[in-house]
């Protein structure tokens, strides 16, 4: 193996977790040497298939001086205690978001960590998606002027388990995390300011059974009059629905949705009949995933930040934060970074 490999053990192993598994070993520049899941026998079996270790305790990872970084994709309640045990061994992290549910127990352990000069990566995939980077390279080029106007449609094709939801920390902590943080992300050093937010549910008793939302949207303003408007839904009959559009003042850029093929079709009775859109946001984001790790290798190797961090973890769940007081109080809320 190469000197300049990169040991890495990963914990967790559900869906996305054996996603992350599968790229880490396809990556040039990883080893992955440690697998870690409370589910034992799920452990063992996916470590015969990514040929690596099975390990019962992630004290094993943590003390092994030939692991340079520990990639975290664990149940989110996990997530600030398996980062502040990374950092302490002066191993880099890589977290799954969202970091916790709990702003005050990011908040502490933003305080805890600080001394160790973390190094943390927080999965924000989207940024790094092919398209929806590009608009922020054109928006730095002036191709649309100034920018005036964010709009981010995000629609899943279908609703999640009622378990899932119970436990997911709703709509705005959980689906609408990613849009905060991609208007951030366009937003620059430009911080929202204000934030209004409403939402509701149709026909699917399981939301208000979870209290939780089918629909929302959320409107937001920069400090320098920056709009921007988020829509979210946890259905959509037509599929996995993803665009933003940013608008200037010398015109617009459109990251669109993606097909599983790019093909018209015409015939007599229909036409520019398209194919349908990727299946959900593993398929979708699947480049995105994988250009991520090379973030993650240039911060292993040469401490290079990466394009979405702690703080940027942190600053998604004051949005989410703020836009759950905006539908209690029904109020246009300020928003306290």
């Amino acid at each position: 193996m190469g000197k300049n490999i990169i040991n890495i053990a990963l914990f967790g192993l559900g869906r996305i977790g054996q996603m992350h598994a599968e790229n880490l070993i396809n990556h040039p520049e990883f080893n992955l040497k440690y697998v870690f899941d409370i589910d034992k026998k799920l452990t063992k079996k996916l470590s015969k298939k990514y040929q690596c270790i099975p390990i019962k305790n992630p004290s094993i990872a943590f003390k092994d001086k030939n692991i340079k970084s520990i990639f975290i994709s664990t149940s989110t309640k996990t997530h600030l205690k398996f980062i502040k045990e990374t950092v302490k061994n002066k191993k880099i992290v890589f977290c799954e978001k969202p970091l916790d549910l709990n702003l005050k127990k990011i908040n502490q352990c933003k305080k805890n960590i600080s001394k160790y000069n973390p190094k943390i990566q927080i999965g924000f995939n989207r940024r790094y998606d092919p398209a929806h980077n590009s608009l922020k390279k054109n928006l730095l080029k002036g191709k649309i002027g100034k920018l005036e106007k964010i709009i981010i449609t995000s629609r899943d094709p279908a609703p999640p388990t009622l378990n899932y939801l119970k436990t997911s920390g709703g709509i705005f902590k959980d689906m609408m995390i990613h849009d905060f943080d991609l208007a951030r992300y366009y937003a620059g050093s430009d911080e929202f300011n204000s934030l209004f937010a409403t939402g509701e549910y149709f026909k699917d008793k399981k939301f208000k059974k979870a209290k939780d939302l089918e629909l929302a949207t959320v409107v937001m303003k920069t400090k320098k009059g920056v709009q921007c408007i988020i829509t979210n839904s946890r259905h959509c009959s037509f599929g996995y629905d993803q665009r933003i559009e940013l608008f200037g003042s010398k015109g617009m850029i459109i990251s669109d949705n993606q097909r599983d093929q790019e093909t018209t079709f015409y015939s007599k009775n229909s036409t520019n009949n398209k194919s349908t859109f990727k299946n959900f946001f593993i398929e979708r984001y699947s480049d995105a995933y994988k250009i991520q790790l090379n973030d993650l290798a240039k911060l292993c190797k040469k401490n290079i930040k990466p394009l979405a961090n702690f703080e940027d973890g942190r600053l998604s769940l004051i949005l989410a934060e703020t836009a759950n007081k905006s539908l209690k109080t029904k109020k246009l809320e300020r928003i306290k970074f």
